[in-house]
């Protein structure tokens, strides 16, 4: 019998953020708290985090909690996020800057490796430096070591995919 596999990364389907992103930038262009604020949310230049602008701290603040809003409805988990300070840019214009997180952390890597080994199921779990790819022969056991990783709540987005 051949081995079954899938991969354990950290990240976010960049689709469902892109949509969490527009669904909110349309909210805020919409909502009359927002009105004359020139609040905009949009990706950065190289799709690496988000830039939320607005004219007041307050309204970046509210700007922010509506991607988050967005995002839970997208099944996107907050932990992606790494909300950033506010800071002024030209003018009167305050800024906030949201990198998202898409490697796996090394000590993270390890730690979810050691966990899976732990377990003394028959999968053989690897560490691939941004993912780890567990391997074995019965899919029961791979559901298994899926259902363990989403009850430990680390700290990183982890999702799985690459199943073969």
């Amino acid at each position: 019998m051949a081995l079954a596999s899938f991969d354990i990364e950290a990240g976010a389907d960049l689709q469902e953020v892109d949509n969490a992103i527009n669904q909110a930038a349309r909210e805020v262009a919409q909502r009359w708290d927002f009105k004359d604020t020139d609040t905009v949310i949009a990706w950065t230049g190289d799709r690496s985090g988000i830039q939320v602008e607005s004219n007041s701290e307050g309204r970046l603040d509210a700007a922010v909690d509506v991607l988050k809003d967005k995002f839970v409805k997208r099944k996107v988990s907050l932990k992606v996020m790494e909300v950033g300070e506010p800071r002024t840019t030209t003018g009167s214009r305050m800024r906030i800057d949201v990198t998202l997180v898409t490697e796996l952390p090394p000590a993270l890597g390890k730690q979810i490796v050691k966990d899976v080994k732990a377990t003394k199921a028959k999968v053989t779990p690897t560490n691939m430096g941004d993912r780890i790819r567990v391997a074995g022969k019965s899919r029961d056991d791979l559901q298994a070591i899926q259902k363990l990783v989403r009850d430990n709540d680390y700290e990183a987005p982890l999702r799985f995919t690459n199943y073969k």
